[in-house]
């Protein structure tokens, strides 16, 4: 194929000669994944160039490093991180639109297929390649692997019987898979950029938060669209991108963070769910002011600050966040109790606490909880009664993930933010908050621990494109077994997430 020179010199030609077909005219994807600024944030400029030159292996993406000059494809790496303008919508129709299913999921056997305990099943995303692994808890050994979307992000979600699994990926698509039958049952595009999903405790909906459009979107777990919300303010003057969505089970309901707008929602899914009042009333056991219904409606609750990301308290009565610096104030970390809708404390943690990673746990007859740091090497342990801080402690790095296990003594941390401590895990003893340990992988990159459902083993990536999953005796620290894997950047054990196991993500 030959190039006029004078359009060889404009990414944007370059774009619709070589790249349209595939992912799209507007960049939102088709064949091949979105090349968004959104969606590709993670993405580094040369491995963009790496990938337009010999293409990605096992995939329809060929290399063009034989038709295109160096600058050229420097050019396109570019330009793929500029945003489009204007910026390309994305609509309910386009939404149904994008949905496929399978007609014979309800008849495939509602039983494994293969011989391991469904509930010490990992699900590990290998991001180096986009495939997913699935691994037997109790032998360590890969069941089966298959391709994923591109670049899944925010931790997939579980039915509660632990059958399927629901992933996102950055660029919208969500994907259930029916993990006792090995196969991809469901897909819908909730949007262009998407953050995450969340999965209702009931089973019964799945939510996505969007970065583009500005929306949250609903789903029934068969991914039909049931109804989507607009992630702007009231009067609907001011709309903002998706931080996250949680589920709240207890609470029955999702919880959502705007991350340009102050404002954190809470959306029941209890039919008997109680009218929302926005606003002030003087009295709203009665009646006052227009009540909007409190089932699927949004529950606001106004901040001085958006939260980047949170996690809630053991008894899911607060959502605990971190603000990102804006405006020359720096980072900050503040307590919202969803009850009362209102911020009722600010976390003494200095630097850039990463809340979305923390856990809770019980310590001298309290329930602390403890956050990594991305800008500090630290851990710190607040007390949930007091929102004082119980101790700061220092690990070489700052880290990205925290994780234990109620079965376990002990809490891992990583230092993959640190250039110089990425390849150390740091082990503390949640009973003196002390660290009594440390693993090590020289010179390349150690983190997100998650554990087998009796919380006798320690799983931990290798987190390189030639990486492992690393299995530890969680008592004596040592390495029992490694999975060679593409860049594994987290491992999901399925007990532990439907039964909100203390110390995982939820």
């Amino acid at each position: 194929m030959g190039l006029d020179l004078a359009r060889a010199a404009e990414p944007a030609a370059l774009y619709q000669d070589h790249c349209a077909s595939c992912h799209g005219a507007q960049r939102t994807g088709g064949m091949g994944p979105a090349l968004l600024p959104e969606s590709l944030e993670r993405l580094r400029r040369a491995e963009a160039i790496q990938v337009i030159t010999a293409g990605r292996v096992a995939t329809q993406m060929a290399g063009y490093g034989d038709k295109l000059s160096k600058d050229e494809i420097a050019a396109l790496a570019q330009w793929i991180t500029t945003p489009v303008v204007p910026a390309p919508a994305w609509s309910e129709a386009d939404i149904r639109a994008s949905r496929t299913a399978d007609p014979a999921a309800a008849n495939l056997p509602a039983k494994p297929v293969w011989n391991a305990d469904p509930m010490n099943l990992f699900v590990v995303v290998e991001g180096g390649d986009h495939h997913v692994s699935l691994v037997d808890g109790d032998r360590f050994e890969r069941i089966h692997r298959f391709a994923s979307r591109f670049a899944l992000h925010g931790g997939p979600k579980f039915t509660p019987d632990g059958r399927h699994v629901f992933f996102g990926s950055r660029d919208g698509w969500i994907t259930k898979y029916d993990l006792w039958n090995l196969a991809v049952v469901a897909e819908v595009r909730a949007g262009l950029s998407m953050r995450n999903v969340a999965v209702s405790g009931d089973g019964r909906w799945v939510m996505a938060a969007n970065y583009l459009p500005h929306s949250v979107v609903l789903f029934d777990a068969e991914l039909n669209l049931v109804k989507t919300y607009a992630a702007a303010t009231r009067d609907g003057k001011a709309s903002s991108r998706v931080s996250a969505v949680y589920d709240a089970a207890p609470r029955r309901s999702f919880v959502v963070a705007l991350k340009d707008l102050p404002e954190l929602w809470e959306i029941s899914y209890d039919p008997k769910a109680e009218p929302i009042f926005d606003g002030y009333v003087h009295d709203y056991k009665m009646g006052e002011g227009i009540a909007a219904p409190g089932y699927l409606g949004v529950r606001r609750t106004l901040l001085d600050e958006p939260l980047d990301d949170f996690f809630f308290d053991a008894a899911y009565r607060h959502a605990l966040g971190a603000t990102r610096p804006r405006d020359g104030v720096g980072p900050r970390a503040q307590v919202v109790n969803l009850d009362i809708r209102r911020k009722i404390a600010e976390l003494p943690i200095a630097g850039m606490p990463h809340l979305g990673s923390g856990i809770t746990f019980a310590w001298n007859g309290t329930t602390v909880l403890a956050s990594p740091n991305l800008k500090d090497g630290a851990l710190d342990v607040i007390d949930t009664r007091t929102w004082k801080s119980v101790k700061t402690i220092p690990t070489p790095g700052p880290g990205f993930f925290l994780r234990s296990h109620e079965k376990t003594p002990y809490a891992w941390t990583d230092s993959m933010m640190s250039p110089t401590a990425k390849d150390t895990l740091t082990i503390v003893d949640k009973r003196t908050l002390e660290p009594v340990a440390q693993v090590r992988e020289p010179g390349r990159t150690l983190a997100h621990i998650e554990f087998t459902k009796d919380g006798r083993y320690a799983l931990a990536s290798v987190w390189e494109t030639d990486g492992a999953l690393v299995v530890y005796d969680a008592a004596t620290f040592k390495e029992v077994k490694r999975l060679p894997m593409s860049k594994p950047v987290g491992k999901y054990n399925v007990w532990n997430k439907i039964t909100r196991s203390e110390g995982t993500s939820h």
